[in-house]
């Protein structure tokens, strides 16, 4: 048995979690706030129809852009409230409950591998850190062989950016390209976020 994630402690500690998150992003839209610049730098990488990957979808902003885009997306989270909230909300992608530590699309009956994948929202760092590289290698797992990720997440969240680097080459990852924003700025050691563009070795 996994050790619990951040997430899943926090929804067993408040069962209001979830809809809570649910109701932000909706407060976020009705700001007028961008909600879908990862999922645009991630269409911007693939060419049209790719299979997509959205590693902890939430309710499913990324992954029903991608879909509105084209692309044919599998989301998956471990939070039941979001994938019903991604169905909902964002219909298109077909949406699974998964944790990452455990996750094995195969027997779910999704087989073929994806061209790209995203990991955004912070789930790096709502990962149990004994977790870190199961989940990192069951990503590289679903990919095709030429594939590409996008995984960001802020500082400052117990996951140091070199940390997650040191993990990525160790579990079978190689950096593409690094960044600290997904409106492509150029990464440096200031940068309070990350964004990793990867490809498996």
């Amino acid at each position: 048995m996994t050790e619990s994630s951040a997430w899943a402690r926090l929804t067993e500690e408040n069962p209001d979690h979830s809809a809570a998150y649910v109701r932000r992003w909706h407060d976020l839209a009705a700001q007028g706030m961008d909600l879908v610049g990862e999922a645009r730098l991630l269409d911007a990488m693939l060419p049209r129809g790719a299979r997509v990957l959205d590693a902890g979808c939430g309710q499913g902003r990324i992954a029903g852009h991608l879909a509105r885009a084209g692309h044919d997306v599998v989301g998956v989270d471990l939070d039941p409230v979001l994938i019903a909230a991604a169905g909902e909300e964002n219909p298109g992608p077909r949406y699974l409950v998964s944790d990452l530590a455990e996750l094995d699309l195969p027997s779910r009956g999704v087989e073929e591998p994806f061209g790209g994948l995203v990991c955004a929202g912070n789930v790096m760092t709502f990962l149990a850190p004994s977790t870190r590289h199961e989940v990192l290698g069951r990503l590289r797992s679903h990919l095709v062989a030429d594939g590409r990720a996008v995984i960001g997440f802020g500082a400052g969240r117990g996951y140091r950016f070199d940390e997650f680097l040191a993990d990525v080459r160790a579990t079978g990852w190689a950096e593409e390209l690094l960044l600290s924003t997904w409106d492509v700025r150029p990464f440096t050691p200031e940068s309070d976020f990350l964004v990793a563009v990867l490809r498996p070795a």
